[in-house]
């Protein structure tokens, strides 16, 4: 830019490029607002230097960035993870809604297992063999849900719920299979229910909740979702 000024300055005046006055008009003509304004401004080198050193940062020995990438990728999933953990807290099984709901049977449900013993009974009571047995089966899950024995959580089966009960029960096994299997004939085949088949249910029911803690042994909790 200045050999351009300098070309202008001799075609227009006769002066010695090394004199004073010579580098004072060149200052002058460099000060004039379209010079000044096609400079870079500090914002400019401030963007460039940062992008320069982001640069730097993937760029290997050898100037491969592929490892250096591979650190940067592994370290912002961590963070990620570490960030996920601290604002949402631990993963829990089961994790209830913020209402208290939570998956039961494939049904949303907040009934402790004596009011779904309660409902059971109303149904019962009414001639309602369908929904009693629904209801006495959900009691047994929620009842054994309660006292830690086996979690239950949304997706799971109740002859999924019903082998994982007998891995802490293993003397109810054939009852509690037998249960699930009363439950999935009324909730899915459409098969009317029985008095004698509901009464089963609050024998087993009756018989889980007098069972000895020793019984259940050191048994591992079930994983899955709510029985449907």
């Amino acid at each position: 830019m200045t050999g351009a000024v300098l070309s202008l300055l001799r075609a227009d005046i006769p002066v010695d490029p090394s004199s004073p006055d010579a580098r004072r008009w060149i200052g002058d003509e460099l000060a004039k607002p379209e010079y000044q304004t096609a400079k870079p401004t500090w914002f400019d080198l401030a963007s460039k230097a940062v992008q320069d050193w982001i640069a730097s940062l993937f760029q290997g020995p050898g100037g491969d960035a592929g490892p250096v990438l591979l650190l940067a990728v592994v370290l912002v999933i961590a963070g990620l993870i570490v960030a996920a953990f601290f604002i949402f807290g631990r993963p829990r099984v089961n994790r209830r809604t913020a209402d208290g709901r939570r998956s039961l049977f494939g049904d949303d449900d907040i009934r402790t297992a004596a009011q779904l013993r309660h409902s059971a009974a109303s149904a019962a009571a009414a001639g309602d063999w369908v929904v009693a047995i629904e209801e006495q089966f959900r009691s047994i899950a929620q009842s054994l849900d309660e006292r830690t024995i086996v979690t239950v959580s949304p997706g799971t089966t109740a002859t999924e719920f019903a082998h994982r009960a007998a891995n802490a029960v293993p003397a109810e096994r054939e009852r509690l299979l037998d249960a699930a299997r009363a439950f999935d004939e009324v909730r899915y085949l459409g098969r009317p229910g029985t008095e004698a088949r509901y009464q089963q249910l609050v024998a087993l029911d009756q018989r889980l909740q007098e069972a000895r803690p020793q019984l259940f042994g050191q048994q591992p909790v079930a994983q899955g979702g709510g029985v449907r």
